[in-house]
């Protein structure tokens, strides 16, 4: 739903800009940018887009319109089309609202401008790219992007780059160093981590080479270093020091551990209200309170503690909500959230695991969907979460795959049957919010909210407990297979060592 691109230009990488100049009979009539987002669609303000047409942009709760002149054109958040003078028009991507306000499909600018404002066309702007600043006799390579992320057992710090660089790892008791010859650096980087390894991340010039400083505030195990590419990265792997006997939380093997504690994500809140039915129920709403019920249920029922990424009306970024179940140590992360679909008559129930690849185009577009909350966390936070490139990069959950897909067909199973709604599946798409999980993790679509008939369900707390009871009686034999599975491992005798 957000990856095509239109005919005007190729723009810039994610995160960026570029501009288009808006032109009618009479010459040019300003610039309006392009941005390319973090799922790899191009969008354009529509508040821009009617100032440069001297026409005017208003906003009625889910719906937009831009009019000039006699001319009128409609959107709908979250719907991949346009309405131009009573004319639908499909678009490459949906409507968003973000926090710089409405973004619109750039293709728009192709299939509608002209049925809206006949005579104006666009062309780019083409502005040469600023060179890197760098000392006398040190190679052109810049910084793209300084990045970390906090797991279980380790910290992971990663330098993106925009070519092979050489590097030099040095490990002391205070901190790790790497120096980093050739990197050209616009000014210091500082990341504030306090993970309880590591303290803060600093990346600055120190004579003629850009040095990077991990400052530890515990004591470190093993450091891992590797190279990956397109893009170039270097990665920086800072273990815990391992407790004699340990594993990893649920890991399969002859070290399986008891399932002790499972962390509980409600999707979207505060200024981000999810997806919105006809009669105007929210998807924030609606999933904070199914969240609850199921904590209830499974603190009674199964004696697991539960944590919830949010237990009120408040703005959790992607990140957070899996770097908390991460400081927590979870031993599972499930994500519950209410469907949306352009067709109100989509109905029914599915559950999704992470993986790279999407396992249909509704399932990708439903990750884009997802992932586009990352525009609602301000431009920083934009420019430091490319969902994509996240997901390519951090490999933490991959370890999991195959126990989340377990614990997914487990729940989707559940919740068909004891509720007697259309199963949609179990589905895997790149969602965020899953990526920077160091556990077995799902996402629950509990139902559309775009269909008439599941909204007037989802409102009501009869259906809400009848979800919740569904998911807890997944998990509930989730873990009871998980137990036998981990009492089969504990009376396996010790692998031998094989004979010469």
């Amino acid at each position: 739903m957000f990856l095509l691109m239109g005919p005007l230009v190729g723009l810039a990488a994610a995160g960026r800009t570029e501009s288009l100049e808006v032109r009618d009979r009479s010459g040019s009539l300003g610039v309006l940018p392009v941005t390319v987002e973090d799922d790899g669609g191009a969008f354009i303000a529509p508040d821009h887009l009617a100032a440069l047409l001297k026409g005017a942009w208003s906003v009625k709760g889910d719906r937009g319109t831009l009019t000039v002149n006699t001319r009128v054109a409609e959107f709908v958040r979250g719907q991949s089309r346009a309405t131009v003078d009573g004319q639908a028009i499909a678009l490459d991507a949906a409507a968003r609202v973000g926090a710089r306000g409405w973004l619109i499909s750039r293709d728009f600018l192709t299939k509608g401008l002209p049925r809206l404002a006949p005579g104006v066309s666009v062309a780019a702007v083409t502005e040469p790219r600023k060179p890197a600043a760098v000392k006398p006799g040190q190679a052109a390579i810049p910084l793209e992007e300084l990045r970390y992320r906090s797991y279980p057992s380790f910290t992971r710090v990663v330098i993106e780059t925009g070519a092979r660089l050489a590097y030099a790892v040095v490990a002391s008791d205070e901190e790790v160093r790497v120096r980093l010859p050739g990197l050209s650096l616009s000014g210091p980087r500082v990341e504030e981590i306090g993970d309880g390894l590591v303290e803060e991340v600093r990346l600055e010039t120190v004579g003629d080479a850009a040095v990077l400083r991990v400052v530890l505030e515990g004591t470190a195990g093993e450091v891992k270093h590797t190279v990956l590419q397109d893009p170039y990265r270097l990665v920086l792997d800072i273990y815990r020091p391992r407790e004699p006997g340990s594993t990893e939380p649920g890991r399969a093997g002859p070290g399986m551990q008891p399932l002790k504690l499972i962390v509980l994500d409600a999707g979207h809140g505060g200024h981000d209200s999810g997806a919105i039915g006809p009669s105007g129920v929210m998807e924030k709403d609606v999933v904070l309170d199914v969240t609850r019920r199921v904590a209830r249920l499974v603190e009674t029922g199964l004696g697991v503690k539960v944590a919830l990424s949010r237990d009120s009306d408040v703005f959790v970024p992607l990140r957070d909500r899996t770097n908390f179940a991460n400081k927590l140590r979870a031993d599972l992360f499930v994500s519950i959230h209410a469907n949306a679909h352009p067709e109100a008559v989509s109905e029914g129930v599915e559950t999704y695991f992470l993986s790279s690849e999407a396992s249909d185009s509704g399932a990708r577009q439903l990750a884009a969907t997802e992932n586009g909350v990352v525009q609602l966390e301000g431009p920083a936070a934009r420019q430091k979460e490319s969902a994509l490139r996240t997901i390519l990069w951090d490999m933490a959950q991959s370890e999991f795959q195959e126990e989340s897909s377990f614990m997914a067909e487990t729940v989707q199973d559940s919740m068909s049957k004891s509720l007697n709604l259309v199963s949609r599946g179990v589905k895997q798409a790149g969602f965020y919010v899953l990526g920077g999980a160091a556990m077995p993790a799902v996402l629950i679509e509990i139902g559309f909210l775009t269909n008439r008939k599941e909204e007037k369900k989802l409102a009501t707390p009869e259906h809400r407990e009848a979800l919740a009871r569904a998911i807890y009686a997944g998990l509930a034999e989730y873990k009871r297979r998980y137990d036998q599975r981990m009492r089969t491992a504990q009376t396996l005798p010790p692998r031998s060592a094989p004979s010469r």
